[in-house]
């Protein structure tokens, strides 16, 4: 799974999640790519999950581009746990998705295989998404 190997602070706040996406809206290395239309929070085992959906269909044709990284971490608490007592332990890092941020790229393939790669890696995903290309 992915996760950051040092950070500033061990512990993060929620956050807002407000807004649409200014930065990472345009394609960058691919030819196609896979478009949040959703916000959430995207962990990093749903990333691994989609990611192994796109080069399951691609085969060993064409080349895939992770563009989020889980940075932000969650903590949660042991069920029955009572009140009090501070913040819990880690329990997993997400990264933070608002609507119009790419997620996933993918270049040498044709726009078809590509159409289907992105549709069962969306599956994968907490919110919608929308298949997009250069042309």
């Amino acid at each position: 799974m992915l996760e950051p190997k040092r950070q500033k602070y061990r512990k993060a706040f929620r956050g807002k999640r407000r807004g649409v996406a200014t930065r990472g809206v345009t394609l960058s290395f691919g030819e196609f790519g896979l478009k949040s239309l959703g916000r959430g929070w995207l962990a990093s085992r749903q990333i691994e999950a989609a990611r192994k959906a796109i080069t399951h269909v691609l085969k060993k044709g064409g080349r895939v581009w992770i563009r989020v990284f889980p940075d932000k971490p969650v903590t949660s608490r042991p069920a029955g746990k009572r009140m009090g007592s501070g913040k819990g332990e880690i329990d997993r890092y997400v990264a933070v998705v608002i609507p119009g941020r790419i997620l996933f790229e993918i270049a040498g393939t044709t726009k078809e295989i590509a159409k289907t790669a992105f549709e069962r890696a969306s599956n994968k995903l907490p919110f919608n998404t929308k298949f997009i290309s250069k042309e």
